[in-house]
């Protein structure tokens, strides 16, 4: 009794290049079969299993998954650097009070020139992150959320995607408040050094370490404050649309 022909077997993986059908099927002694491979051309003419040409493309439903992931890493960064900034802001004060102390308590005013060290590097830092924090509003606004709504459906590509980044620009109160703002940050990172130097003129001493010292700390705190009033974000309101 012979064994009938076997119908062509399929791989259960895609893309594989094995596959099994009568012409490729070798009989073995005891009715085994064993599969051949086959040319990878062979399956461009297989009606059942087209050839896979793209294999990259992702489906809209993971590009949309992909981005809101940017989105929450965005604004876990965002909420971090405003920690961060509030207490690059605590921590300028306690330094510009700890130098004035210590000053005032050894009697050598030479060490005025730590507060401008001091306030400069902070500010810096301050600056930094305020800049990061405007930054990723902008970004999520008009790149991000552009991109999510086109790759939504049709019926829906009306959405306002993060309505919230562009409507507290749109506050008319804006405007006065980061003006109050970029006063306070002159003040605080700027103010203080330049009255210690003034002091340090002043009062002395006078050696050359303390002059270059001082003139060197003045050009630092100078750079500051061309940054904070560069990077304040006082633009007026931003027009609804």
């Amino acid at each position: 009794m012979t064994t009938p022909d076997l119908p062509a077997l399929r791989p259960a993986v895609l893309g594989s290049q094995w596959r099994a059908s009568p012409q490729s099927i070798d009989r073995h002694p005891g009715g085994e079969h064993a599969r051949t491979p086959t040319n990878p051309t062979d399956r461009e003419a297989d009606p059942i299993m087209p050839a896979i040409t793209d294999t990259t493309a992702a489906s809209p439903g993971h590009a949309v998954t992909a981005l809101l992931k940017e989105y929450d890493a965005l604004k876990a960064e965002e909420r971090q650097r405003i920690g961060v900034r509030g207490q690059l802001l605590n921590a300028t004060l306690t330094a510009v009070a700890g130098i004035i102390t210590i000053t005032t308590t050894v009697g050598r005013m030479g060490l005025l020139l730590l507060l401008p060290l001091a306030t400069t590097v902070l500010g810096w830092a301050y600056v930094a992150n305020d800049h990061k924090i405007t930054a990723i509003g902008r970004y999520v606004h008009n790149q991000l959320g552009p991109r999510l709504v086109g790759l939504v459906e049709d019926g829906f590509s009306d959405i306002d995607m993060f309505k919230w980044e562009k409507y507290h620009r749109e506050d008319p109160l804006r405007l006065s408040r980061k003006r109050l703002q970029l006063v306070v940050d002159l003040v605080a990172f700027c103010a203080p050094p330049l009255s210690a130097l003034t002091l340090l003129w002043l009062l002395g001493p006078h050696t050359p370490i303390i002059l270059i010292g001082s003139a060197a700390a003045l050009a630092a705190v100078a750079l500051l404050a061309t940054q904070i009033i560069r990077y304040a974000d006082v633009a007026g309101p931003v027009q609804p649309t």
